[in-house]
C-alpha cells in the first residue's frame, strides 16, 4: 500500500559553476544516449513501423494529390516528402510523448521524485539533458531510416540549397525544445495529480492533430487552420517540414524559426514556473 508523505521539497542551492554544470548535463545526455542505444532491436522495430506507416500515408497522399493537384500549396513530391520528414521527426521530437516522461511518472509512483528534487542539479535541466541524449540516438536510426527508404521508394523533394540542411537541423532542435517544454508541463502535473497519465492521453490526441503529423496544417479549413498555425504544436512538425521543403525563405524563414524559438522559451519558462510552484510543498507517493 502506498503512503503519502508531506515533504517540503525545496532543493538546496549549490552554487555550481557554469562550466561544471554544463559538463554534468553533457554527461547526463551521453548516459541517456548509451541507455537508449542498448535497445537496438526495439529501435529497429520502431524504425520499421515508422517506415511502413510512412508508405501507407505516402500512398494515400499520392492518390489524394492526383485527384487534387497543388492541394494546400504542395505539389505531389512535396506532399510525399512531408510524410517522410514527419515520420523522421515523430519519435526524435517525441510528438507522441514518452522518453523522460515515463521515468518521471515511475518516480512519482515510487516516491523517488523526492530524491530528484534534492539532487545538486536543476530538476528541469536534468530531464532536458536526458531528453537531448534520447533524441540524438533516435535521430540516428528512427530519424534516418524512414527518410532513406522514402527517398528510395518514392519521388521525394530534397533541399536545393545546402544551407537548408543547417536551417532544418536548427528547426528540428527548436522543435525538440518546444516538445520538451510541452511534455515537461504535462509531467509536472504529477506533483498535484500524482499520476499524469490522463493528461498525457489528452496531450497525445492534441499533439497528433495540431502538430500536422497526420495531415498538413495547410489543409485545415478556415479558423481551424488559423488557430493551428499559432499553437505550439505547429512548431513540432509543420515548421521543420516546411523549412526542409524550402517553403519559406528570407524573413519568412527567420519568422518560422522565431516562432519556434518563442514557443520553446515560453514553454520552458512556464515549466520553470510550474516547477517553482510544485516544489514549495508537494505530496509524494510511496514509502
Amino acid at each position: 500500500m502506498q503512503n503519502a508523505a508531506l515533504i517540503g521539497a525545496r532543493p538546496p542551492d549549490t552554487g555550481t559553476p557554469a562550466g561544471a554544470a554544463l559538463g554534468l548535463y553533457a554527461a547526463v545526455a551521453r548516459g541517456a544516449f548509451r541507455r537508449y542505444s542498448t535497445y537496438r532491436a526495439a529501435t529497429l522495430a520502431g524504425a520499421f513501423t515508422n517506415t511502413v506507416f510512412g508508405i501507407i500515408l505516402a500512398s494515400s497522399f499520392l492518390a489524394l494529390w492526383q485527384a487534387r493537384p497543388a492541394l494546400g500549396g504542395y505539389d505531389q513530391s512535396q506532399a510525399v516528402t512531408y510524410i517522410w520528414v514527419s515520420q523522421s521527426l515523430l519519435v526524435t521530437v517525441a510528438v507522441w510523448g514518452g522518453g523522460f516522461q515515463d521515468d518521471v511518472q515511475d518516480r512519482f509512483r515510487s516516491g523517488d521524485i523526492a530524491v530528484d528534487l534534492y539532487r545538486p542539479v536543476d530538476f528541469q535541466g536534468w530531464w532536458l539533458a536526458t531528453d537531448l541524449g534520447r533524441a540524438a540516438f533516435q535521430a540516428l536510426v528512427r530519424g534516418t531510416v524512414p527518410m532513406l527508404v522514402g527517398a528510395l521508394v518514392f519521388r521525394t523533394r530534397m533541399p536545393e540549397h545546402p544551407l537548408t540542411w543547417v536551417f532544418f537541423l536548427l528547426s528540428a532542435l527548436l522543435a525538440l525544445l518546444a516538445s520538451f517544454g510541452l511534455r515537461f508541463l504535462v509531467s509536472i502535473t504529477g506533483f498535484w495529480l500524482h499520476d499524469s497519465e490522463g493528461v498525457r492521453a489528452v496531450m497525445l490526441v492534441v499533439s497528433m492533430f495540431f502538430s500536422g503529423m497526420l495531415l498538413p496544417i495547410a489543409l485545415f479549413p478556415g479558423w481551424l487552420g488559423d488557430l493551428a498555425r499559432v499553437l505550439p504544436w505547429a512548431a513540432l512538425i509543420k515548421v521543420p517540414t516546411d523549412v526542409f521543403l524550402e517553403r519559406a525563405s528570407g524573413t519568412g524563414l527567420l519568422g518560422a524559426l522565431g516562432f519556434q524559438l518563442g514557443w520553446a522559451v515560453a514553454l520552458l519558462a512556464a515549466g520553470r514556473g510550474a516547477q517553482w510552484l510544485a516544489t514549495r510543498r508537494v505530496v509524494v507517493q510511496g514509502g
